[in-house]
């Protein structure tokens, strides 16, 4: 079965933390890995008026990035998946799993 994990956040730290740890479970459970993936960041600009009544030219700028990475790997083996849901992963990394058809 192929399997994709996707991991978002908004701390690139903490994504590369992450997906180091989990790379490092699936090459010990042995499972056909191929490599982290990096997608591209998604940026969101805010500008916001700092005084809403006087002094229009003012402005603060704010962004949010958010960080994508994905791993996939193939694997034969059901208790994978077990090992995959017990990973405890950082505060602030968001995982999900999604099986992809084989073809």
């Amino acid at each position: 079965m192929k399997f994709r994990i996707l991991l978002k956040s908004f701390d690139n730290d903490l994504i590369n933390l992450a997906s180091q740890q989990l790379r490092s479970t699936l090459v010990k459970a042995e499972c056909d890995l191929n490599g982290v993936v990096s997608l591209p960041t998604k940026i969101k600009r805010f500008c916001v008026l700092r005084s809403p009544h006087i002094d229009k030219d003012s402005r603060e700028h704010f962004e949010l990035r958010l960080y994508k990475r994905f791993i996939d790997l193939n694997t034969t083996s059901p208790s994978i998946l077990d090992l995959l849901l017990k990973t405890e992963l950082p505060a602030g990394v968001s995982c999900s799993l999604k099986i992809l058809e084989n073809k």
